[in-house]
């Protein structure tokens, strides 16, 4: 029997997620009130009960019960009925651009300000995220690498740590990305931008990876890159980080670090313990002032 609470905060995807979580097999029941998870609970786990896989959304609406959430949880484990609680979250600024972009009021924030309701949010649900067994931070993540993640702990049983990687190629006369945790700067590469026939082309071009790569430093930046990351990341895993956004910076954004963020993915693929995806910010801009 897998019994799984899908908790976490408003706007980061708890509808989808449980949506998802329906189309892999899950029998989902949306908000159910707190003081019902325990008789449900029974419901589910009764041998003669035909549901094997049950997903209960949880979420601030049940904000006045809220802090029974984790005395419930723990009965219903000491009771030999496991439950594991998904925890969906997002930084505050991906959370407020959500709710602009749907016009929808935050629940804890009527006639106040957004950024009120989630600081509240935060405060109630941070007992239910301690207790979480995985926490997803959706802030960069697509709809299809969501269900993919759920699909790898929920459909595959694979392993999961909590951390997600994200490696992101940009351009530095576009900015720092502001939600980097590691900038690495590669204009000390040759640039294809000054070769005729290479100008317009980007690093997902082969002929700008292998321009790009035919350079022994780039080889042997990608080697101490890989290393450094591979020795950090577990380090990053027990302190509980759940979001890791790896920034490659050139001039553009287009040639040399779509180049290196490429090969760097293509090497930290297939690494169990977390989740990776890879993003070029700023090719459509470069590719816009041709």
């Amino acid at each position: 029997m897998k019994f799984v609470i899908l908790t976490g905060m408003s706007g980061a995807g708890k509808s989808t997620a449980l949506k998802m979580m329906e189309d892999i097999g899950y029998y989902c029941v949306d908000n159910l009130p707190i003081p019902l998870i325990e008789r449900f609970a029974e419901l589910a786990f009764d041998p003669t009960s035909e549901m094997n896989k049950v997903a209960l959304g949880l979420d601030i609406r049940n904000a006045k019960n809220m802090g029974e959430a984790h005395e419930v949880i723990c009965r219903l484990r000491e009771n030999n009925m496991p439950c594991e609680i998904l925890y969906l979250d997002a930084d505050d600024q991906t959370l407020i651009k959500r709710y602009k972009e749907t016009r929808r009021n935050h629940p804890l924030a009527v006639g106040e300000r957004v950024e009120n309701g989630i600081y509240s949010e935060r405060e109630k649900l941070a007992e239910i995220k301690r207790d979480a067994n995985y926490i997803i931070d959706t802030s960069r993540l697509l709809t299809r690498e969501l269900k993919g993640e759920l699909e790898k702990i929920f459909l595959n049983n694979q392993d999961f740590n909590n951390l997600f990687v994200s490696i992101l190629s940009f351009g530095f006369k576009y900015g720092i990305p502001t939600d980097s945790d590691l900038v690495f700067d590669v204009r000390f590469l040759p640039n294809p931008y000054y070769v005729e026939d290479l100008k317009y082309k980007n690093g997902n071009d082969k002929e700008i990876q292998d321009f790009v790569m035919q350079f022994p430093q780039a080889e042997e930046f990608l080697n101490k890159l890989e290393d450094m990351i591979n020795y950090l990341i577990p380090y990053y895993i027990d302190e509980g980080k759940n979001q890791l956004v790896i920034s490659i910076g050139c001039t553009g954004g287009k040639h040399r670090s779509v180049t290196l963020a490429n090969e760097l993915y293509k090497r930290l693929s297939g690494k169990k313990g977390y989740g990776l995806r890879i993003e070029h910010r700023d090719i459509p801009k470069d590719a816009l002032r041709k």
